[in-house]
């Protein structure tokens, strides 16, 4: 539990992931490989759980460099193309000192603005954000009971896949 707690503190210093950025991006540079990392920006959080039991929660963020939503008129509506980026999966300890899984989906910032304005919307993001965690990771989330936790933006220290 302690060398985890000591883990969570250094991903949170910023100083520390800067630099491991830096080390990424120069070893992947050295492979010929052009690095970017998607920093998520705070926009919503789906409380979930997994398999039945464990409590999760996804983090609905956004980011200038994912696509941008983009509608196709069909009949009786439209079709949405919502492209998306996903960090892998986490373990986090919260202020109780219990870890809890977070998983980051990470929107065009125009996906988050619309989900503002719109209920219908943000259903479909959400329902997106939970199918794509579910298709990606092999897990089973209870989508039944996944609600928006209110008033919190961002669970969990932001990491850029």
């Amino acid at each position: 539990q302690a060398l985890f707690a000591e883990y969570a503190a250094e991903l949170a210093d910023p100083e520390q992931r800067r630099l491991y950025e830096e080390e990424v991006a120069a070893l992947e540079r050295e492979r010929g490989v052009e690095v970017r990392f998607v920093h998520p920006e705070a926009g919503y959080v789906l409380r979930t759980s997994q398999a039945g039991s464990r409590r999760c929660y996804l983090n609905v963020c956004s980011n200038p460099q994912v696509g941008a939503p983009q509608a196709r008129a069909e009949p009786g509506g439209h079709r949405w193309a919502l492209p998306y980026s996903l960090a892998p999966g986490r373990e986090e300890l919260d202020g109780g000192g219990r870890r809890r899984l977070v998983y980051d989906v990470v929107f065009h910032p125009a996906a988050l603005r619309l989900a503002a304005r719109s209920a219908r919307f943000r259903r479909l993001l959400s329902d997106t954000a939970l199918e794509a965690v579910e298709r990606h990771y092999a897990v089973q989330l209870d989508r039944a009971n996944a609600a928006v936790l209110r008033g919190t933006k961002y669970k969990g220290v932001p990491q850029a896949p």
